[in-house]
């Protein structure tokens, strides 16, 4: 349940006092409503432990009565003020008090000791402070009374403007308990405004002629305070002419008009001056006053004319803003007000208001705007003169905005092909695009273009509408892609153009077979060779792309000895490696010839051959063999037979011998490694 302090509680107590003197609600509790309409005298009391209040009126500089406020004793007050204090009572962690607008720094606004059942010296001891931000610097503390005071003079109108309620929370801190408080202060308006029209006279021009029961709206009065305080009605000085009445708004807003009660004479009284009051209702309403001054005018007989029922003016579109397009002129024979002739358009949508400007005194009229051709070629411009009284003439103007090239073209591509065979034939649609420009005549022509040494072309089709064609077959091996710039040009001086680039890329097909570097290939690899050695590595190349590029290899199928060249060597089908799969034997094999093929991956695929011719070279592996004389196989040594008498140089034997190898290594010489003698 809340606790109340000098809070208002759920049923807030109700305080009597005598009928001679009705107090204010005090800063710390709300009073009964007899004393509430008591508004005669208005007292602010400081109950016990404020800083001090002020008891009596103040003085409105704006009053006209001139009333000042007297200065009463609060004595009789003091039951009262110890009253309402008492009040006060916390029922939870809300506390609310009360306080009029417009207190001196210091004033008491409610204790918070009190309230929150504690000593004023404890209020330092167990940390007691407010928190809260925003309008916290409106009250502070008083740490010797334990109360809550204002921290400065308060202006209800300035801090809550119009609102019927205004309220101030903050929050204070128990800081040894780290509870929070929050305390509500409602700031109570006091009269202290008073209703202001914001000038000190008005003239009002009334035609002679006007029948009784006319109205003129009065100007309204202003009071920014809240409920009874402000504004209330309005009263008008006496005068046999007119009268007032006061109409009131939905939203309760009271505006004043004067009404014509009897017909005026202009030659008996020219100007008939009436004092308009508007008075608030507080305790001591407070009342302003506007002079009224109402001036009779002469019959208005003649309207004004225009020289010309219509005005033909041509613009260019980029005259700058503040030229002067042309002057109207109207004439009125009547003299005085009657005679003086005003100028304004009539009607004139937003856009237009935002491209002309009249003069309403000279008839002048100048752009205020950037004109465009490209909006709007045309405007037609409704002007009016009217003299004083309000009678009035129409005439036209009529701008034609002539066009000038400020649009560049504007290339719209409708339809585009990103790529395209590299067969494709001479006339294949690469591009369809729209071309325009929203400038008008030679400005709005326009003529498309692209570079000479490209294999394309432009053709104009339906409208604005072109082509972007192939003038030949396209080799992809020569461009594989081509980035176009069409250009668009309009007619005008100086001429403007816009470029809009195109990416083609020309897709492959396969129509290139592999091909070799070299006619034929001839390589070398010595006899006893180990198994898998790598002998040549041959390449081709595809100038084709992807799949169609990629060469694979492969060896014509042959014969050598009998055997398979298959079981010689192989090639790597993806390398190009060839490699040999058996130990070469010079003696045997001293030459293959092969057929290498490179194939791409294409569909359908395309080769290439190339031969390639593998030599073998001899290694000194075989010893000589002597063929004579014969050795015997028993291992018996030979024996040759020469006569007794042999002289020296006598040819025993011939020695015959043969080395399977060749070159240098079948190159023989011969050495007798021992000779002995022999006698039997």
């Amino acid at each position: 349940m809340p606790r109340t302090g000098s809070a208002k509680s759920r049923r807030e107590p109700q305080l009597a006092a005598p009928d001679s003197e009705a107090p204010q609600p005090g800063n710390s509790a709300s009073l009964t409503p007899e004393l509430q309409n008591q508004r005669r005298r208005k007292h602010y009391v400081t109950p016990p432990g404020g800083k001090g209040g002020f008891c009596g009126h103040k003085k409105s500089a704006s009053s006209n009565q001139g009333t000042s406020f007297l200065v009463h004793e609060c004595s009789r007050l003091v039951g009262i003020c110890v009253l309402l204090g008492a009040l006060w009572k916390i029922q939870a962690e809300q506390i609310r008090y009360s306080v009029p607008e417009e207190l001196e720094k210091g004033s008491y606004v409610g204790s918070i000791a009190k309230d929150l059942g504690l000593e004023p010296r404890e209020l330092s001891e167990r940390g007691v402070r407010i928190v809260s931000r925003g309008r916290r610097q409106l009250f502070a503390l008083n740490p010797r009374s334990g109360s809550l005071v204002t921290a400065g003079r308060i202006d209800r109108e300035e801090l809550c403007d119009r609102s019927p309620k205004c309220v101030v929370s903050l929050e204070i801190l128990l800081e040894d308990k780290v509870k929070i408080f929050g305390v509500e202060v409602e700031i109570i308006d006091v009269n202290d405004n008073t209703p202001s029209f914001g000038t000190e006279q008005r003239e009002i021009k009334v035609a002679e002629n006007e029948s009784p029961g006319t109205r003129f709206p009065l100007p309204e009065a202003f009071d920014p305070d809240v409920g009874v305080n402000s504004l209330q009605g309005y009263q008008l000085s006496s005068n046999v002419h007119f009268s007032l009445d006061v109409q009131s708004g939905a939203d309760g807003i009271k505006y004043p008009e004067l009404v014509l009660e009897l017909a005026l004479d202009r030659e008996e009284e020219a100007v008939h001056h009436l004092l308009l009051t508007a008075f608030d209702g507080g305790d001591l309403a407070h009342s302003g006053t506007v002079k009224i001054h109402v001036t009779l005018v002469d019959t208005n007989d003649n309207a004004p004319v225009f020289t010309q029922p219509e005005y033909h003016v041509k613009v260019p579109e980029n005259v700058p803003v503040g030229y002067r397009l042309l002057t109207v002129k109207a004439t009125d024979p009547d003299e005085g007000a009657n005679g003086e002739v005003t100028y304004s358009f009539r009607k004139v949508r937003d856009k237009m208001s935002q491209l002309f400007q009249l003069n309403s005194l000279t008839g002048d009229i100048t752009i205020l705007g950037d004109l465009d051709y490209e909006d709007s070629g045309f405007y037609n411009i409704d002007v009016e003169a009217h003299d004083g009284p309000g009678l009035r003439a129409r005439s036209k103007v009529l701008v034609t905005v002539l066009d000038v090239n400020d649009n560049a073209p504007e290339v719209t591509v409708t339809s585009l092909t990103s790529s395209i065979q590299e067969t494709s034939s001479p006339g294949t649609v690469i591009a369809l695009f729209n071309v325009h420009d929203s400038d008008s005549g030679e400005n709005g022509l326009v003529t498309c273009s692209i570079l000479d040494n490209l294999p394309f072309t432009l053709e104009k089709t339906y409208g604005n509408y072109h082509r972007l064609l192939t003038r030949r077959t396209l080799d992809r091996e020569e461009v594989s892609e081509y980035n176009i710039t069409v250009t668009a040009t309009d007619h005008g001086t100086p001429p403007l153009s816009t470029e809009t680039h195109i990416s083609l890329k020309v897709t492959d097909i396969n129509d290139n077979p592999p091909a070799f570097p070299h006619a034929s290939y001839s390589a070398y690899i010595p006899e006893n060779n180990p198994r898998g050695a790598s002998i040549l590595s041959i390449s081709a190349q595809d100038p084709d792309s992807t799949e169609n590029a990629r060469v694979t290899y492969s060896l014509a199928e042959d014969t050598l000895h009998g055997k398979p060249l298959s079981s010689y060597v192989s090639i790597n089908s993806d390398t190009g490696v060839l490699y040999a799969l058996c130990s070469f034997d010079f003696e045997q094999v001293r030459d293959l010839e092969l057929l290498v093929t490179a194939s791409d991956s294409g569909d359908p695929p395309l080769s290439s051959n190339v031969s390639v011719s593998i030599f073998v070279l001899d290694q000194n592996d075989n010893v000589p063999e002597i063929l004579y004389p014969t050795i015997p196989t028993d291992g018996s040594s030979g024996v040759e037979l020469a006569p007794r008498s042999a002289e020296p140089g006598y040819l025993v034997t011939k020695v015959v011998a043969v080395d399977r190898d060749s070159g240098q290594n079948a190159w023989l010489s011969y050495l007798l490694l021992k000779a002995s003698d022999s006698v039997s």
